[in-house]
This record gives structure tokens, C-alpha cells and sequence, in this order.
């Protein structure tokens, strides 16, 4: 007859590095590529548009067209698959603007990427931004006027998305975002059509 008393060694430690195994991979490596490559490529041209093409024009058109896919594809699919957030802004009965910030309940199971896709999503998201910010002061200085428009209007992309998803990631469990101290917050909360009425 078998004792069922019997000593079992339990690895705790081999779980735990299977659990930070399984964090670490990434789910969705075709989103998480997009995510980064339009940015990138939309940077590298902008900085070796002078070396490749003479045309002010056609570096204009390729770097807002890199742009415009980056802003398309973040807004509408690597959000909601890396992070599991997703914004939008749609116009009710009475003809008002209404924008819509959601984030997806974690629960076991689901959809959502990884930590190292959040860190992707994220690092991405913020980095982006402040180097066109950098390239702004650069052609501010250096008095490149014309570079100057179109780092305005990438600038204006990429901070569109910023905004969009920070709202969505501080958007309370209800759906409604957390109430905010100053009226100013309040205002350019309520209305984020002030900033972001020119896109």
C-alpha cells in the first residue's frame, strides 16, 4: 500500500521563471514592429532627407505619409493590442464633438500584450515626441523655417496620440475619467478639441 503522506518537493522558484518567461514574450510582434517602424523610418528620413534628395517637397509628402500610417496604426491597432486601450472622437445627435477613452479590463486570459509590449507601447509613445521636440529647437535655431513646418505638424501627430492613450490609461474603472483639481485641467480635458482642433 502507497503512503499518501508521502514528502512532494514543490519548485516555486521554476514557476516563477516560467511566469517572467511568459511576461517577456512578445504576443504580438508584427504590432509591435509597426508600432515602431513608422516613427523610426519617418525619423531616419528626416534626418538624411538632405543627403538623399534635394526636393523640400517629396520630403514633406514621405515624412507626413510615415507619419499619418504611424498615427493610423497606433491610434487604431497596436493601442488596443499592446496595452489594451483605445480612443476615438464621434459626433452626437446634436452635431457636438464627444471623445471616447477607453481601457480594457485585465482579467486572465485576455487579448492584451505583454509587459514587454507595454514597455514597447509606451517607450515609444514617449521617446517619439521628444525627438521631434529636439529637432524643433534645431530648426528653430539653425532658422530652417520650412523644416520647421513640417516638424510642427509631427510634433502635432505624434503628441495627438500621446494625449489620446495618457486619458485612456487614467480613465477610471467606471469609464469616467478621475475628477481633476484646477479648472484649467478640467477645461482642456473636457474639451480636448482646444489642443488638437487643427487635426
Amino acid at each position: 500500500m502507497a503512503d499518501d503522506t508521502e514528502d512532494v518537493e514543490l519548485d516555486f522558484a521554476a514557476d516563477e521563471q516560467e511566469r517572467a518567461r511568459r511576461s517577456a514574450v512578445i504576443r504580438h510582434p508584427l504590432a509591435s514592429f509597426f508600432h515602431l517602424f513608422f516613427r523610426v523610418v519617418a525619423i531616419l528620413s528626416y534626418l538624411l532627407c538632405d543627403w538623399i534628395s534635394e526636393n523640400f517637397a517629396s520630403c514633406f509628402v514621405l515624412i507626413i505619409t510615415l507619419l499619418s500610417f504611424d498615427f493610423w496604426s497606433v491610434k487604431n491597432v497596436t493601442g488596443r493590442l499592446l496595452v489594451g486601450l483605445r480612443w476615438w472622437n464621434q459626433i452626437d445627435e446634436d452635431g457636438k464633438s464627444l471623445w471616447v477613452f477607453e481601457a480594457k479590463k485585465t482579467t486572465r486570459g485576455n487579448n492584451i500584450g505583454t509587459e514587454a509590449e507595454a514597455r514597447i507601447f509606451w517607450l515609444g509613445l514617449i521617446i517619439c515626441p521628444l525627438i521631434w521636440t529636439f529637432f524643433f529647437f534645431t530648426s528653430l535655431f539653425s532658422l530652417k523655417i520650412k523644416w520647421l513646418s513640417l516638424v510642427v505638424a509631427s510634433i502635432s501627430l505624434q503628441v495627438a496620440n500621446l494625449y489620446g492613450y495618457l486619458r485612456c490609461k487614467t480613465v477610471g474603472k467606471d469609464g469616467l475619467p478621475p475628477d481633476t483639481h484646477s479648472f484649467t485641467g478640467q477645461h482642456l480635458l473636457q474639451r480636448p478639441d482646444i489642443i488638437f482642433g487643427i487635426l
